[in-house]
């Protein structure tokens, strides 16, 4: 039923009406209630934390399921997109997980209670996770921005050997979070969601070799500048290392210098990752503000002429059918793991690339201050295991915002110490990241 508040009691709304001189204004809210059900039972989930979130304001809203498996709000009037996540954990590495999302929908165009029914669909997980995406780059001495030094880490999440061929690399689209999203349909749902599948822009990079990754160690892949990037800018990072890995492959069509100077002579070239180009451009550009990126792993034929095939490809909704705007369709079931990121900068316009099986939620960076996104400690998991008895170290002071890593866990400096560690993975960016200081490369 609709009803009018003289007074804002709530936080997140007082935010909507800051650009008001006056608090105590009348503002119309609205009764919504989001009802979860378990996807395979259809039966009502309890005790779960949804978040509602107002798109195109910097509001979010969170309730927590009742007996029914609704979770009640009173909001404004506006756009809005709700996601929860459900997990189980049962042992050290089993996990059961669940995520959805809404997609956007309207709130105060009629008059009564609106109900959003969502169903949560299982996700899976992987050996493999994303431990650590560097991409905001730094400020320069004459404070323009450098950010030609991005990577990522992949961590083997498990305590068995992980080998997958052909694994590859992608990037959602658009580009940036804040970008107009052409991909939404008229129901507010992204078009390719119930189609099954991801698009990945501009082209993809994949390791030429099966990669394996020993129990609880990690591979760094640089995407831009795999030379010592702090002989010249201090605060950047070095890698000129020869365990690392590197995207790298004038052959492909990148060729930019750069985002591609020669890798430091030091990387074998076996460590070079191949690309498969699509698009025009002449550097694969990974946002420095807000990517969506992807982990997958292509079946029965190389990544190459997966890639190549033009039954895969598909272009961007309302644009010209040009290789500007072509994407490769990579089926969601390949996906072995993912990180949305919103622009920290621009709260009001973000907008979700990655599906709720792939990812239900995201995490915020503020780029060219040499901030990193990282992966949460599983306290539990981590806690668990016989090996790491007075190996752990506490006190972690790394994170952006305070109490943004819940384990309290410094993950390097434990691993320094001899410790195994495992993160979080809830296939849910804002359970599973946090806004770092600096690389872990750093330390």
């Amino acid at each position: 039923m609709k009803k009018t508040l003289a007074f804002i009691i709530m936080t997140s709304i007082v935010a909507l009406a800051a650009c008001s001189n006056d608090y105590h204004e009348a503002v119309d809210v609205f009764d919504l209630n989001v009802v979860l059900t378990n996807g395979d039972e259809g039966t009502p989930l309890s005790g779960a934390r949804v978040e509602l979130r107002s798109i195109g304001r910097d509001a979010i809203f969170v309730d927590t399921t009742d007996t029914q498996g609704t979770a009640h709000f009173a909001v404004p009037a506006g756009i809005y997109q709700a996601s929860s996540a459900y997990t189980n954990r049962s042992g050290v590495n089993t996990v059961e997980i669940a995520n959805a999302t809404s997609g956007q929908f309207v709130v105060g165009n009629e008059e009564g209670t609106a109900t959003i029914n969502i169903k949560m669909s299982k996700s899976r997980l992987s050996q493999l996770v994303i431990k650590e995406l560097y991409n905001g780059g730094i400020k320069k001495e004459d404070g323009t921005a450098f950010h030609y030094d991005k990577s990522f880490i992949i961590y083997n999440n498990t305590s068995v050997r992980a080998s997958y061929s052909n694994l590859c690399v992608g990037i959602g689209t658009p580009y940036n979070s804040q970008a107009n999203n052409k991909w939404y349909d008229g129901n507010g749902h992204l078009s390719y969601e119930a189609e099954g599948y991801m698009p990945a822009i501009d082209g993809i990079w994949y390791f030429p070799q099966t990669l394996t990754i020993e129990p609880y160690q990690q591979v760094v892949v640089n995407c831009h500048g795999a030379i010592d990037n702090t002989q010249t800018y201090p605060e950047s990072v070095n890698y000129a290392k020869a365990d690392y890995y590197c995207m790298y492959d004038p052959e492909a069509g990148y060729v930019n210098v750069n985002y591609y100077p020669t890798p430091a002579s030091i990387i074998p070239t076996d460590h070079y990752l191949k690309a498969a180009k699509i698009g025009l451009s002449n550097a694969w550009a990974l946002s420095n503000s807000s990517p969506a990126l992807f982990l997958f792993q292509v079946p029965d034929v190389t990544p190459l002429q997966f890639a190549s095939n033009t039954s895969n490809m598909t272009y961007t909704p309302g644009s010209a059918q040009t290789d500007v705007n072509k994407v490769v369709k990579v089926p969601i079931d390949w996906i072995i793991d993912a990180i949305e990121v919103f622009a920290a900068s621009y709260k009001s316009s973000n907008t979700k690339r990655l599906p709720a099986s792939v990812d239900a939620g995201y995490v915020e960076l503020t780029n060219q201050l040499g901030h990193t996104l990282y992966r949460n400690v599983d306290k539990a998991a981590t806690e668990a295991l016989p090996e790491n008895e007075g190996k752990l170290v506490y006190n972690y002071a790394m994170s952006v915002q305070p109490d943004a890593e819940p384990s309290k866990i410094d993950a390097e400096a434990s691993i320094k110490n001899g410790a195994h560690i495992v993160y979080m993975d809830t296939n849910n960016s804002t359970a599973d990241f946090h806004e770092r200081l600096t690389s872990s490369l750093k330390q």
